[in-house]
């Protein structure tokens, strides 16, 4: 062997050990050989050899020249994640001729043994660990220079050569392919050696690696590599990491978008650091650096030696003494000694800080002192103190003198750490002790008061309660004797002992001497306690008087003297035992007195002040004409102690005003008036000279004083003279004018002693006759013919109305009665013995115009005048009011209103207006004649009238008649008859006409032929001008329950109507799709009326039938059969009883006309392959009949020992051969497993059964997540559109200045409607010009109306004078045809003039876009003035515009309308020069011919209410218009905005619904199904390519609903029923 730079040496080949090819040999595990022959006599024989991959490597060799990776063993990322692993990207051959390698040719590969582009039986991984050597014979030529094959590589891909296996030395023939995978398949069962990845836990990304590198990683609880098992937990070791790391597994990572268990050849495992007290954290290595020779028990004891270093407890000593001994009892102020503390591990060594570790600082101990105070309100740390390790000293803390306060304590030692202070490390809790212990109260050095009850009452024992305290102010107990020492300052105090122990009191303190007030007095009492630090205290409390002892009364004498009537005051004082003035509750005197009936008691309240006046009422003894004495008993009833005091009283007569008298005088004669007397006197006279005079007890006279005048009082006036008072004399009295009032007079006394009154009553007498009166009874009113219903009373009276009895019968003659009209023949005159009065009856008038009627009444020289009302007579005519000639017949169209509405007056029988309410009024018709309101009674009003308001008239076409009736006292008043004559609607729809194509044939799916569809109204003609949305369309399928259009019936609307559809009114529905399902099917077209009502046509019904034959079906679908070729006939049965029939696109089931075969035929999944099973009889293929449209199959057998593959995939074709039907159609497949073994094949017929059910629920599942979505989609579209149009119409409000807030939509919206609405009613209710003209009804659609009726203009002059231009022509009625205006002329005898548009000749009719003829050829050839304008641009045409402008284009011509007549004259003069003139108007209301004539009557317009009416109304004004143009934007946007909200309300649940659990258990259970179905697949050795959409595409579709429905509610029908989905369904 020669090397360059070398000496040459002499090499055995066998020796050499590095070459690849030995390489190869020596790692390869297995081989396939195989040979190829090419064209001609080319042999190719070719081996392939597996390397297989052992735990974390392949064994692959590495060629330098083609290195697959780049080794490094340092590199801690390593992930084996590897495009091409192993061979990398070198080729599979390399190539031999005759022995002799050909270095510079290889083969990359063949189509057999690259990797497959779908999962295959053996990883892709597999396909980069085989080598590969070919061997050709000298058939193939080589280069010269040996170096390159020439054409091996084409020669040996050409589709013609034939590879073939050699098996044990043995050429075998068999697909090359199949027996590669095979191999290849139990190469890496056998020999790789891989990483199990196990316990799946998820997919995660790890951004702490590089962004390339982050995700997917699959997470894993454990794996199983080299037969060993390692799990989430388990301590290990690794190697070949600097540090070695120990810890227990967290969890391993593997590269890539895994799920379950896998094998693998790389991934990384995550350490958590143990112990973990040192070492919290956690490291991620390769998993080939994990040590798989350790033992866990080596792991876990270096874990444990690692932990005894950690710190373990605390060693305290106190080297100063005071030794805080646990649980101990201190006295307050007690101190602490120093302590000295040493922090010990396990080992009980000392130490200061942590154990340090081989990657990081070790952290410094302290030792952390906290003393803290246990209280009901929680712990408080009082002391707090920190100490660290000197180096040369230990912790150590200081005396602690500080704890004062009472209660438990706890002194805590803590380890922390150095930086953190924080108490644990690692999870676990650093060393510490506590020390409890408790605080007491010392002894006492200070006293205080306890709760006293002040104010304290003189000679009232009291006790003062001490509290002790020690030093620092915490509660103490007096434990010795001790004498204390009590002081105040004017009073003398003395006590009964003191008490020791925790309740210490100084009982029964006594104190007594003078207090000057009841109120108390403050004082200062010291209290001393010797022996005490603190030894006195000084109490500031209050001394009230003691209890009451004895009354103190004022006077002192004995007998005390008072008058009659007056009361006497007692000054009274209570008295406690020093003589204080003392008060206390209930401190009430009383005073009794006797010797006298009827005496007060005085009583008077010293709760308070314990002094006051005693006094009451007056003493007051009846009749006492001389001296009197009595008894006084003062005491105090609540203290008995308090003796009582006794006074005697002299009572003297009263000289007070006792007596009251008046007198009238009467000349020298004075007459006493005694109390209630009655005086009588002539009525409006004056009552002179009345005195009066007061005498006292003792019945002596009293002067009159100006004291005692001012307490007089008379009551018959307010002013009083003093004077006269003086002198004893009282006012003048008035006494009343009328006999029927009488005076009472009292005249009154009052002071503080008495009250005296004296009163009389004045009656008045009559005065001498003066008048004459008369008296209505029983009503002023007489009806007409009729007398008065009462009488007139007649009396004599005087001056004051008082009657006088001056009448006699003889009076009678002498009385005279007069006046207008009167009728005396009845009069009839009484005289009233009991009453003096004359009674007149019989008062009646001769018939006249109603009204006021005055009567005189005459007596002697009096006289008396009275005034009645004459009314009509009672009801005895009916008449209409404002109503037409009653001789015509008035024309009403069918359904339509009356033009007036019916009022009726009743009369009397002279005409005269009878207002008489309460009248029941009522209509009589003939049956078959209809009003509404229905005929209802009325009543008349208090004027006498009844309105029957306005009917609307439903009628047979003719004449009928009305007539009014009126019951009155039982009797019936007949009226007017109204003659109608009823024309019919053109306006209202009675039926609908449907039109089409009855011959016509409806097969599913297809199209309908088309409907024309029209309104014909009452009078047989087809309305038009109709709003096709209006009219619909509605199908669905006829059933059992009725011919009710269903809820779900599914609604077409009319198409657009097409430039050559000539019917005008008529409606087209085109190309509707007919039902996919056959049947009977139902057809109805409506006209929506209005909101409530729907004009329905007659149901068209249609049947339905199939459509072209397609496809050959099951008519049930048999499930998968698993069939082997062995002696049993139920394991080679591959189907029983299934029947074929043929259906068209939609599953319909047609062709029954139709005979034929089936031809079943087996084939393969390869058309090539020709070893198929073959049924019983050794045949490929059997026949079965096809009659009436269907084919029963009563069984499938295969052939015993048929042929086939095991576990192959079969398919039995159903193909139909019908001689009558030209098209082919589509055949039926069912697949079939074949196994030859028949463990195997009940093994695989049962999960052959189990996948069909998955299959199925598979089917279902998908059909119902599709149905989802594409509901879900088109709710998106829904909202898109509802948002789109939203904003349409914003945008379209925001031009009318309209603007919208965002929230609060509809309410905002609702709020403008209604403002909008009440704008647009009032303008609507404005007074505007209208045509009074009464308009001609129209009988038929023929019919236009009157002219005047027909234009609208708005201003007020210009409508003025077009009007009165058009005056002759303002009555004529305009029709369509003539003989619609001959049908009214025959209809009003010719009195009706009308214009037929028929007959009017169109060609000289006026150009409505032509212009003024001021401009000439486009320019202006003079400037006009007065605003000239074509009066035919004026007019606006409510209906009609077209004919309209053809009627007044024949009227008015080219008349110009101008401002004055100036300016007529000028635009003439000034026209006729270029062209002719037309007729001119002015607004002022002038006339200028177009043969230049004006002036004169004929030629001046009268003013607008000399018109009559006949003047062209006024059109809505233009607010009006935009105002209903925002109203309907309005309407629309609440509708979009309501729409908007719905759909996103509905979009919103869909929502909510698809995150339910519910379906996202569904979406689960379809995951399982599905990996379930792919696991059943791939045991049974089906295709893997086929899916469950195959099957559903041979299955028949799943029908949800049997009638038709649109497509958007099939999908929500679909929905709906796939969500009661449920597991037991699939």
């Amino acid at each position: 062997m020669f090397e360059k730079g070398k000496v040459p040496k002499i090499v055995n080949l066998r020796e050499i050990q590095d070459d690849m090819q030995t390489l190869y040999v020596n790692t390869a595990a297995d081989s396939f050989e195989f040979k190829a022959h090419v064209e001609g006599d080319g042999v190719v024989e070719g081996i392939i050899r597996y390397h297989p991959f052992l735990y974390d490597r392949e064994t692959y060799p590495d060629d330098p020249c083609f290195p697959s990776k780049l080794k490094d063993e340092d590199d801690d990322d390593d992930c084996f994640i590897l495009e091409k692993a192993a061979r990398g990207k070198r080729p599979i051959f390399e190539c031999f001729w005759n022995g002799r390698l050909i270095p510079y040719t290889s083969v990359e590969d063949f189509d057999w043994c690259t990797p497959p582009k779908k999962r295959g039986l053996a990883p892709i991984e597999c396909y980069n660990r085989i080598s590969g050597a070919l061997f050709t014979n000298d058939k193939f030529q080589v280069s010269t220079n040996k170096l390159t094959f020439m054409d091996l590589e084409l020669k040996l891909k050409d589709k013609n050569t034939l590879f073939t296996r050699i098996l044990n030395g043995q050429e075998q023939r068999m697909k090359i392919d199949r027996e590669f995978a095979l191999w290849l398949k139990d190469c890496h069962e056998k020999y790789d050696k891989q990483i199990k990845f196990t316990l799946f836990k998820g997919i995660i990304t790890r951004p702490d690696l590089p962004s390339k590198k982050q995700g997917p990683w699959a997470t894993y609880a454990a794996i199983e590599w080299d037969g060993k098992i390692y799990k989430a937990g388990q301590l290990v070791k690794t190697i070949k990491t600097l540090p070695l790391f120990y810890g227990s597994i967290v969890r391993f990572f593997l590269y890539g978008d895994h799920d379950g268990e896998v094998y693998a050849t790389g991934g990384e495992v995550q350490i958590a650091m143990e112990p973990q007290a040192l070492y919290d954290e956690v490291k991620t290595v390769p998993i080939a650096k994990l040590d798989r020779t350790v033992a866990e028990k080596a792991v876990k004891k270096y874990v444990e030696d690692e932990m005894a270093r950690l710190p373990d407890r605390l060693s305290v000593t106190w080297p100063e003494g005071d030794e805080l001994l646990p649980n101990e009892i201190r006295p307050a102020g007690t101190p602490i000694g120093a302590l000295r503390i040493e922090i010990l591990n396990k080992k009980g060594e000392a130490m200061q800080k942590l154990p340090g570790t081989s990657h990081g600082g070790s952290k410094k101990l302290l030792v952390e002192l906290k003393v803290i105070l246990h209280s009901s309100s929680g712990n408080k740390e009082i002391i707090s103190h920190i100490s660290q390790h000197g180096g040369k000293w230990p912790y150590w803390f200081k005396k602690m003198e500080n704890i004062q306060k009472l209660g438990n304590y706890t002194l805590k030692l803590q380890v922390v750490l150095n930086e953190s202070n924080a108490d644990t490390y690692a999870g676990r809790p650093l060393p510490s002790k506590a020390i409890k212990f408790s605080v007491k109260e010392g002894k006492p050095e200070k006293f205080s008061f306890g709760h006293l009850d002040p104010p304290f009452r003189v000679g009232v024992p009291f006790n003062i309660p001490l509290e002790f305290q020690d030093e620092f102010g915490h509660t103490s107990q007096l434990v010795t004797d001790i004498q204390p020492v009590l002081e105040a300052s004017g009073l003398s105090l003395h006590y009964e002992e003191i008490t020791k122990g925790p309740n210490c009191v100084i009982r029964g303190v006594t104190a007594k001497g003078p207090i000057n007030s009841c109120q108390g007095k403050n004082y200062n009492l010291k209290v001393t306690l010797p022996g005490l630090k603190e030894d006195s205290q000084i109490l500031k409390t209050r001394f009230l008087p003691g209890h009451p002892r004895r009354l103190k009364v004022k006077p002192d004498s004995e007998i005390l003297v008072i008058e009659n009537g007056t009361a006497f005051p007692f000054q009274v004082e209570v008295l406690d035992e020093s003589d204080n003035i003392t008060a206390q509750p209930k401190l009430i005197v009383h005073c009794k007195f006797s010797g006298a009936p009827n005496l007060p008691v005085y009583v008077v309240d010293c709760s308070s002040s314990g002094t006051s006046i005693l006094t009451g009422s007056a003493i007051q003894v009846q009749n006492i004409k001389k001296d009197q004495t009595l008894k006084a008993r003062i005491e105090i009833p609540s203290c008995k102690d308090v003796a009582p005091v006794e006074k005697t009283i002299k009572l003297l007569p009263s000289s007070h005003v006792a007596r009251l008298q008046i007198f009238s005088v009467e000349g020298q004669k004075a007459i006493q008036i005694k109390h209630q007397d009655e005086v009588n006197w002539i009525a409006g006279d004056i009552m002179h000279n009345l005195i009066f005079q007061m005498y006292d007890e003792g019945e002596r006279e009293i002067n009159i004083t100006s004291a005692l005048a001012e307490k007089i009082k008379v009551n018959w006036t307010p002013e009083i003279n003093k004077e006269h008072l003086l002198q004893g004399l009282l006012p003048d009295v008035q006494v009343p004018t009328s006999v029927k009032d009488m005076r009472y007079c009292q005249v009154s006394f009052q002071d503080d002693h008495v009250s005296l009154e004296s009163a009389f009553t004045v009656r008045p007498l009559p005065d001498e006759p003066k008048h004459l009166k008369c008296e209505m009874k029983g009503g002023k009113t007489v009806q007409m013919g009729q007398e008065l219903q009462g009488e007139v009373v007649i009396i004599i009276t005087d001056q004051y109305g008082n009657q006088i009895q001056a009448f006699s019968p003889s009076s009678l003659s002498s009385l005279s009665i007069a006046g207008v009209g009167l009728d005396s023949s009845n009069l009839k005159t009484t005289f009233q013995e009991n009453t003096h009065s004359i009674s007149v009856r019989g008062i009646k008038f001769i018939p006249g115009p109603p009204g006021n009627k005055d009567l005189c009444f005459t007596w002697r020289e009096f006289s008396d005048f009275i005034r009645v009302q004459l009314i009509s007579g009672p009801p005895a005519k009916l008449l209409l009011i404002d109503w037409p000639e009653l001789k015509e017949c008035i024309p009403v169209i069918n359904g339509r209103d009356l033009q007036n509405p019916i009022i009726v007056q009743l009369c009397d029988q002279w005409d005269n207006p009878a207002p008489v309410q309460h009248v029941k009024i009522s209509l009589t018709k003939a049956s078959n004649l209809k009003l509404m309101p229905s005929n209802q009674q009325h009543k008349t009003d208090e004027k006498g009238r009844a309105n029957l308001g306005v009917f609307s008239v439903f009628a047979p076409r003719g004449e009928h008649t009305l007539q009014v009736k009126a019951i009155y006292n039982k009797s019936i008043i007949e009226g007017p008859v109204i003659k109608l004559m009823i024309l019919p609607d053109p306006e209202k729809p009675v039926r609908l006409n449907v039109k089409y194509d009855k011959d016509a044939s409806f097969l599913a799916g297809g199209l309908f032929t088309d409907f024309m569809i029209s309104v014909i109204s009452e009078d047989d003609s087809i309305i038009k001008n109709i709003n096709p949305a209006r009219i619909s369309m509605k199908m669905w399928k006829l059933s059992t329950s009725g011919n009710r259009p269903p809820a779900n019936a599914e609604t077409f609307s009319c198409n657009k109507i097409k430039d050559n559809d000539k019917e005008d009114g008529c409606f087209y529905f085109r190309d509707k799709v007919i039902p996919n399902k056959v049947g009977t099917y139902c057809i109805q077209f409506g006209f929506m009326m209005d909101k409530t009502n729907i004009l329905n046509s007659e149901q068209v019904i249609v049947e339905v039938l199939p459509n072209q034959p397609v496809k050959l079906v099951p008519k049930i679908k048999p499930p998968t059969p698993a069939v082997s070729n062995v002696r049993s006939v139920a394991s080679r049965t591959l189907v029983r009883d299934l029947h074929l029939s043929i259906t068209d696109d939609y599953n319909n089931h047609t062709g029954i006309d139709l005979v034929g075969t089936i031809i079943a035929t087996i084939k393969g999944s390869n058309e090539e392959d020709t070893d198929t099973p073959l049924f019983i009889g050794k045949v490929r293929t059997l026949e079965f009949p096809f009659v009436n449209g269907s084919a029963e199959i009563m069984s499938l057998v295969l052939a015993e020992s048929s042929p086939g593959r095991d576990s192959t995939e079969y398919f039995i074709v159903f193909e139909p051969r019908l001689p009558l039907l030209s098209r082919t159609l589509e055949p039926y497949i069912l697949p079939f497993m074949f196994y030859n073994d028949v463990k195997k094949q009940q093994q695989m017929a049962a999960l052959t059964k189990e996948k069909d059910q998955l299959s199925q629920s598979i089917i279902m599942y998908k059909s119902l997540f599709e149905a989802s979505q594409q509901l879900l989609n088109e709710m998106k579209c829904q909202v898109e559109e509802a948002r789109l149009k939203e904003a349409q119409l914003r945008n379209e409000l925001k031009i009318h200045n309209i603007d919208i807030p965002t929230t609060q939509q509809v309410p905002h919206i609702e709020a403008l409607l209604k403002r909008k609405l009440s704008e647009q009613e009032e303008l609507k209710k404005k007074p505007r010009r209208s045509c009074t003209l009464p308009n001609y009804t129209k009988g038929s659609g023929d019919v236009l109306g009157k002219i005047a009726h027909l234009a609208q203009i708005e201003d007020d002059r210009a409508a003025m004078v077009i009007s009165w231009h058009l005056a002759s022509d303002m009555d004529c009625v305009v029709t369509l045809t003539t003989d619609a205006a001959r049908r009214i002329y025959d209809e009003t005898q010719g009195r009706q003039q009308v214009l037929p548009l028929d007959s009017i000749y169109k060609k000289t009719l006026p150009d409505w876009k032509r212009p003024l003829p001021h401009f000439r050829n486009g320019k202006l050839y003079f400037k006009p003035i007065g605003d000239p304008v074509f009066a035919r641009d004026l007019l606006t045409f409510p209906d009609n515009i077209e004919h309209c402008e053809t009627v007044f284009g024949m009227l008015l011509g080219d008349t110009i309308i101008l401002d004055n007549l100036d300016a007529a004259n000028h635009y003439r003069k000034e026209v006729v020069k270029i062209t002719h003139c037309p007729t001119l108007l002015t607004r002022d209301g002038d006339r200028i011919r177009s043969n230049g004539k004006f002036g004169g009557l004929q030629n001046k317009a009268p003013p607008m209410d000399k018109l009559r009416g006949m003047v062209f109304g006024a059109p809505v004004p233009k607010q009006c218009l935009i105002l209903g143009e925002q109203i309907d934007l309005l309407q629309q946007y609440r509708s979009a905005v309501c729409k908007l909200d719905s759909v996103n309300n509905d979009l919103n649940s869909q929502l909510e619904y698809l995150r339910t659990p519910d379906m996202r258990k569904k979406k689960q259970e379809l995951d399982e199904h599905e990996k379930n179905l792919k696991l059943i697949e791939e045991k049974l050795g089906m295709t893997p390519i086929r899916k469950c959409n195959d099957s559903l595409r041979h299955s028949p579709k799943v029908e949800m609903t049997d009638c038709p429905i649109p497509p958007k509610r099939m999908r929500r029908e679909a929905t709906r029923q796939n969500r009661i989905i449920t597991k037991t369904d699939v």
